[in-house]
């Protein structure tokens, strides 16, 4: 961690607010870059900086065809679920050994989704000491009308004394296919409803939970955004998984919840609407709560089998 960096950023914090920041510029198993640790302290630490090369390094799965020109082969389509950042950039230095700085072309670049692009843009702030997390929940701005699944990196952004919302998906195409408007280095929290405010706000009445999940395969409603509250505790505790790993409370496909899920939900969305709350509490709940932390092993809802967390 750089402690220099660190100290300027908490400068007129107290020491909780500290302690807070310093949690989050250390790596967490998953974020840890391993043996390539030297190539990031290498690679620009400002945010758009940071954006630029998760861009130039990763392309998203299911729009490299249409937006990139790029069909991925079967062959490289488990690239999507890789874990671990060490072994992401394993994968990715066998496509090309060179320097993380130098663009690489589409073929050339890890298959992810927005949840790669999460961490390994958590993953290089702090590599440079400056406090990121991702967090998951649902972005208004990829189908009009509806809120995506998806997930970002939260950073603090030290000049404003606030976290903010860096998607460093949001590359030139898909800015100029989606009519993005925003700075993706700041983007708006009305664009972006974290698991915990959709949660509260569709408790509340205030939105459709029908609204809320992944178009394209239909797959919406309550017991959506209650996955992803599991998820986005577990990522803000370190535990950046995939998007679609399943374990303990997290809901069957289009189950309805019973009084006693939705009031146990009703707490996690809680605990997470201000995650510098009461940090402690938020970090006792996830490991000591065998419904919430994370096991050893994890259902992979997409390739339908149990997988290692650090496959």
């Amino acid at each position: 961690m750089n402690t220099k960096t660190l100290s300027a950023l908490c400068a007129g914090d107290d020491s909780a607010q500290r302690r807070k920041h310093e949690h989050y510029t250390r790596h967490s198993a998953f974020s840890a870059p391993g043996r390539h640790s030297a190539l990031l302290d290498l690679l620009p630490s400002d945010p758009a900086g940071v954006a630029r090369t998760a861009q130039a390094l990763l392309i998203y799965e299911h729009a490299a065809e249409p937006f990139y020109g790029y069909r991925v082969p079967e062959a490289r389509r488990g690239e999507s679920h890789i874990r671990p950042m060490e072994k992401m950039l394993d994968a990715l230095l066998v496509l090309d050994d060179r320097p993380l700085s130098v663009a690489r072309s589409p073929e050339k670049r890890l298959v992810g989704i927005c949840r790669h692009y999460m961490l390994l843009s958590v993953a290089i702030l702090r590599q440079h000491g400056i406090p990121a997390r991702g967090r998951g929940g649902f972005a208004t701005y990829f189908n009009p009308g509806k809120f995506e699944d998806h997930w970002v990196c939260e950073y603090w952004k030290a000049a404003d004394g606030r976290w903010a919302l860096l998607d460093s998906q949001l590359d030139e195409v898909f800015i100029r296919n989606l009519g993005i408007g925003f700075d993706i280095t700041d983007v708006p929290r009305a664009q972006f409803l974290t698991a915990s405010e959709a949660w509260r706000r569709c408790r509340s009445g205030e939105l459709d939970p029908n609204l809320f999940g992944i178009e394209f395969e239909q797959l919406r409603g309550l017991w959506f955004i209650a996955g992803n509250l599991i998820r986005d505790l577990a990522t803000l505790n370190g535990r950046e998984v995939l998007p679609w790993d399943v374990w303990g409370a997290q809901p069957t496909i289009n189950s309805t919840l019973s009084h006693s899920e939705l009031d146990f939900f009703d707490e996690v969305a809680l605990i997470t609407a201000n995650a510098d709350a009461d940090f402690d509490a938020l970090s006792r709940r996830f490991s000591e709560n065998p419904k919430l932390r994370l096991p050893q092993t994890v259902f992979n809802s997409l390739r339908r089998r149990q997988e290692s967390v650090f496959e």
